[in-house]
């Protein structure tokens, strides 16, 4: 019974990974309503999945496509007003185009009226749409519709296919070289199958969060909030545990469990209060990243000593009572929320960023991930001192050193803070906040803290620095070292480090750095052409103009020397706009998945290639082939890490070579 569950399983999984690749978000419904012997609507449906939107009919330039209408043949009709959506578009900051946009989500109907003018009539063409999510987007596609009728009946009639006409428009023929296979569908079985080279993005990014959330429960560990009540939690313990070694283990265990519990209920009930997608728009809203830009600033500048941040006195002190008045379990759960409650003012920073990080991830794990992974550096130090009471002789004493560790967090905070303003910035167009601008106040920055930490400058509440102890002089020589690091970026260096913050390189005005330099082919059967006389394997990039990823991919990878060299010196890249809204020449029709689909774009001309050939349809995408146009490896995803990038490239050589 078990075996036969696992084999039914494994079936399961399989059709869902073969067919995983293909997004179809956005699915059409179309009907043709008489509502007298004259007059009718027509009636689009669009019925949108979770978590994905479709674009308004009324979108500014520059950015995705609106949804529209067009009519190849209007029979015996004459159409009536505008196209009316049965509810208006929420209009948003896109941070993809960084437009202001409207969208849908759910269902939405646009309706069109008409008017008959003969007797019968007849209603032909294609509904024109982009559907987006957080993370990608699916490129331009069209919905063919066709309606025959009269008097007061319309039946829906099946559209007309094409023969192999249309692949001959999609795969004309190149004399002398065997082109038959460039555009025949791939089986990726035969180069390993399951998509082994596509990056678990999802467990990557919990990871990120975990190890961030566990780093910001160390710093908040050594925070003036914290630090001082470690000594309290230990005389707390031992009066409660008395002489009773095994009794004073379990209730130190169970205090660092009941802090864990405390930080993943807040992490949990801020996601369920405001849906884990909420969250994600929320990260990428224009208006959000400038409110907490100014809430960073506030708290900044509150480290830096001019005033203090604090829960109201009484919430403390009536939890405090309430610890030392219970007994047991209670008394712990009140010990573990006393600490939560004044260490707030240090805590709060960090944790409202790291929420922030988290929801980037548009589901709950992220942020129960990342309360998780805070509460847990925070409680571990908790729960060993009260378990070895011993250890607290050997602790360094709340002192000056408490207040430097706050202001280094000033700096690091308004230095992050600059990260949302550039969020803010790009989305509004205001160009304050250029690349160069940015770069410049992190350097002015991290300089004027490592200067704080070799004592040359003091805040009025600060301790004077009579002599500069070994951990602040490295830590001194790291943010120096970091701030010249920088300078190069005033110029144009890519800054590679630091990519996910900085803002990017093409709002530099001044930039002396060239990147990665090799030829690449905008159109695939004239690059298949010239790999299959020049002897070479192809590389092909399915990108977009709108896509983000995509830029980053290119930046963070395709423009370092390694890559670039192995790719100038081994492949033909071709790179293919999956949005290029150029006009064809000469427009054809294709049989896709059971739709007749005209291509009237050079876009929608590689859209149905990367759907037809390699059955996805999101980018970026990359895939090597060989000359007959068969795969070399399974395709790579959107994964910054060069060194798995340049091994991918290393087995398609080998197997090219092998061939």
């Amino acid at each position: 019974m078990k075996l036969r569950l696992l084999t039914l399983v494994a079936m399961i999984a399989t059709v869902i990974a073969a067919s995983a690749q293909i997004l179809n978000p956005v699915t059409w419904t179309t009907s043709v309503e008489m509502t007298s012997n004259t007059e009718g609507v027509i009636n689009y449906t669009a019925s949108i999945e979770e978590g994905w939107h479709l674009y308004s009919t009324s979108l500014p330039d520059g950015g995705p496509n609106p949804t529209s209408v067009t009519y190849d043949l209007l029979e015996g009709v004459e159409l009536v007003g505008e196209l009316t959506p049965s509810r208006p578009a929420p209009e948003t900051i896109d941070m993809v185009f960084h437009l202001k946009l409207g969208w849908w989500t759910g269902d939405v109907t646009l309706t069109q009226a008409f008017r008959l003018t003969a007797p019968a009539y007849n209603i032909e063409g294609y509904i024109s749409y982009q559907g987006c999510n957080d993370e990608s987007c699916i490129p331009p596609t069209k919905e063919t519709f066709s309606f025959k009728g009269g008097d007061k009946s319309a039946a829906p009639v099946a559209t007309t296919t094409t023969d192999n006409a249309s692949t001959e428009n999609a795969a004309p023929a190149s004399a002398g070289r065997d082109s038959s296979g460039w555009w025949t569908p791939v089986d990726f079985a035969a180069v390993g199958g399951d998509d082994a080279a596509q990056t678990a993005i999802g467990e990557q990014s919990w990871w990120y969060i975990f190890i961030w959330g566990f780093l910001g429960g160390l710093v908040a560990l050594l925070t003036p909030c914290v630090w001082p009540m470690i000594p309290l939690t230990v005389s707390f313990f031992l009066k409660k545990g008395g002489k009773e070694r095994g009794k004073a283990v379990r209730d130190a265990i169970t205090y660092g469990a009941a802090i864990i519990v405390i930080y993943l209920v807040l992490g949990l009930a801020i996601t369920l209060i405001f849906g884990a997608s909420k969250l994600n728009d929320l990260a990428t809203n224009a208006v959000f990243n400038l409110a907490f830009f100014l809430l960073l600033v506030v708290f900044a500048i509150s480290f830096f000593g001019a005033f203090d941040i604090k829960l109201p006195s009484k919430w403390s002190n009536s939890v405090d009572s309430r610890a030392e008045a219970t007994t047991g379990m209670l008394s712990i759960f009140f010990m573990a929320f006393t600490l939560a409650l004044v260490s707030f003012s240090c805590t709060g920073p960090i944790i409202g960023t790291l929420l922030v990080e988290a929801a980037s991830v548009g589901n709950i794990a992220g942020p129960t991930i990342g309360m998780g992974a805070f509460a847990l550096a925070l409680a571990i130090p908790f729960t060993l001192f009260a378990i070895f009471p011993s250890w607290l002789q050997g602790m360094p004493r709340s002192g000056g050193w408490l207040n430097s560790v706050k202001v280094v967090l000033g700096f690091l905070e308004l230095a992050l803070s600059l990260k949302f303003l550039s969020v803010a910035d790009l989305a509004y167009g205001w160009g304050i906040l250029d690349r160069e601008v940015f770069v410049s106040l992190w350097v002015v920055i991290f300089a004027m803290l490592g200067f704080y930490l070799l004592g040359k400058i003091r805040f009025s509440h600060d301790s004077p620095v009579d002599h500069v102890a070994i951990p602040r002089f490295f830590l001194s020589l790291a943010s120096l070292a970091f701030a010249v690091y920088l300078i190069p970026g005033l110029w144009g260096a890519p800054l590679k480090g630091v990519s996910a913050f900085v803002p990017p390189l093409y709002t530099q005005d001044f930039n002396l750095y060239a990147g990665g330099e090799f030829r690449e082919f905008d159109d695939y059967d004239q690059g298949m052409a010239f790999a299959a006389e020049n002897g070479r394997p192809v590389l092909i990039d399915f990108s977009g103009y709108g896509c983000v990823n995509c830029r980053k991919m290119e930046g963070a990878v395709f423009d370092t020397e390694e890559i670039s060299g192995i790719i100038r010196d081994n492949f033909v890249l071709i790179k293919l706009m999956v949005d290029d809204k150029t006009k064809l020449d000469t427009p054809y029709t294709v049989e896709d998945a059971g739709k007749t689909i005209k291509i009237t774009t050079v876009g929608e001309k590689w859209s149905y290639l990367q759907r037809h050939k390699f059955a996805a349809n999101s980018q970026p995408y990359y895939v090597m082939i060989g000359n007959d146009g068969n795969p070399l490896a399974v395709p790579y995803y959107y994964d910054e890490n060069v060194a798995k990038f340049a091994d991918w490239l290393a087995s398609g050589i080998s197997k090219y070579t092998a061939q």
